[in-house]
């Protein structure tokens, strides 16, 4: 009875939102927003009716499903003749904004946090390093952002991630004793390797095979009409799986091969990219439905001011000085350079990475577990907010820009 409850609840309301879909996009509140506030009006922090018995594991691989698709569809979508002219930009932003980034949230960790050790606290500002594609969405889709600007946005949240997850690996095995600690610089390099490696050339491996099965079916006509919808979306997961099942990074591989796959497709890739789309968007709104019910209802009373000021400080300076400095003479207004670095939303990658700190035991893996969760939900609802204005901002500017030119 419980599991009919909980499905109709969040039935009910995802018809409700998706029919108004339209006018919610014209308000400054995102899905996200609307959807982790919907999961705590009806988890135990509220009216209590919504019963969700999910473990980490199970969020764990809801989220990194989520991820997988946002990943690929963004990539496939990204503008690759833009890309090649202003590569440099998201090349700074994950060459030196994303080590610098790590590096001052080590250095305020330590201010901040008395009862950590260091290992512990560049466990922490790894995981928090990463932004997310998917609460990034309203800013690299809206094209009247410029587009070097939204496309370096997309290329950095695509693969920073997958950058972020050997280092992460690295500390935690030094943290918890498992790896040597006198060669976590050896370890890193093999572990960025092999996760970086094994997802470009599987990304790139299964896609190439997809994509001419694709094409090949369809010039004969073996496509149903009715399933022609779906396989992008295994195509998507199965760059994932297989690269995880490979030792390397599913994120990198789904990211490399929604970028080939964009290349190939071409002007037949919107039909494609239809039904991913909407399933990860769909997946997306689920996950911080159960964000909210689940995740934020039971902490949320427990944050400490030092979870509040970290977070904080991770989503403004943390992000947006490195991001400044990496950015310098590329061209950038430094309107630009300011939008592009407050845009880097914590999401999905930092729910992953969250759990897997929680299954390594850390000594005090609750504080960082803590940390990550406060610095979300001040992502979902102070990036959800800020889109619109700062996006009709920067364009008036630019306009402004160009009539003075």
């Amino acid at each position: 009875m419980e599991f009919y409850i909980n499905l109709a609840i969040i039935a009910v309301f995802t018809f409700l939102y998706s029919i108004a879909s339209g006018g919610f996009a014209r308000t400054p509140f995102s899905g996200a927003i609307v959807f982790s506030l919907f999961g705590l009006l009806v988890g135990p922090l509220g009216l209590d009716i919504l019963s969700l018995d999910i473990k980490g594991e199970g969020i764990r691989t809801l989220a990194e499903i989520t991820l997988a698709l946002v990943l690929f569809s963004d990539a496939a979508n990204a503008d690759l003749a833009i890309l090649r002219k202003g590569f440099r930009i998201p090349q700074r932003l994950l060459l030196i904004g994303l080590p610098l980034t790590i590096l001052l949230g080590v250095l305020l960790g330590r201010a901040v946090f008395s009862d950590l050790s260091l290992l512990e606290i560049i466990v922490l500002a790894t995981i928090l390093a990463p932004t997310d594609a998917a609460l990034g969405a309203a800013v690299v889709s809206d094209h009247t952002v410029p587009a070097q600007v939204r496309e370096g946005l997309n290329i950095e949240s695509g693969l920073n991630d997958g950058i972020c997850v050997p280092v992460l690996l690295t500390f935690l095995a030094v943290t918890v004793g498992s790896a040597d600690s006198n060669q976590p610089v050896a370890l890193a390099l093999r572990l960025v390797l092999e996760q970086i490696g094994i997802g470009f050339v599987v990304g790139a491996g299964v896609t190439l095979a997809g994509s001419y099965l694709l094409n090949l079916c369809a010039r004969l006509h073996l496509i149903n009409e009715i399933w022609q919808q779906l396989p992008v979306i295994a195509l998507s997961l199965s760059c994932f799986a297989i690269a995880q099942l490979c030792g390397g990074s599913g994120f990198i591989a789904a990211f490399s091969g929604g970028l080939l796959f964009g290349g190939l497709a071409k002007k037949h890739k919107e039909r494609y990219l239809v039904a991913s789309e909407g399933a990860g968007d769909a997946l997306s709104l689920l996950t911080w439905v159960i964000f909210g019910s689940v995740i934020v209802s039971h902490t949320v009373t427990a944050f400490s001011w030092q979870n509040v000021m970290y977070a904080v400080l991770s989503l403004t300076v943390v992000r947006m000085l490195p991001v400044f400095i990496s950015l310098g003479n590329t061209g950038l207004q430094n309107s630009e350079k300011l939008f592009i670095g407050w845009f880097g939303p914590r999401g999905l990658a930092t729910v992953v990475f969250g759990i897997m700190v929680a299954d390594s035991n850390l000594p005090h893996g609750d504080t960082i577990i803590m940390t990550a969760v406060c610095c979300i939900a001040l992502s979902v609802i102070f990036h959800g907010v800020s889109a619109k204005p700062l996006i009709t901002l920067l364009t008036k500017e630019e306009k402004q820009q160009i009539r003075n030119n």
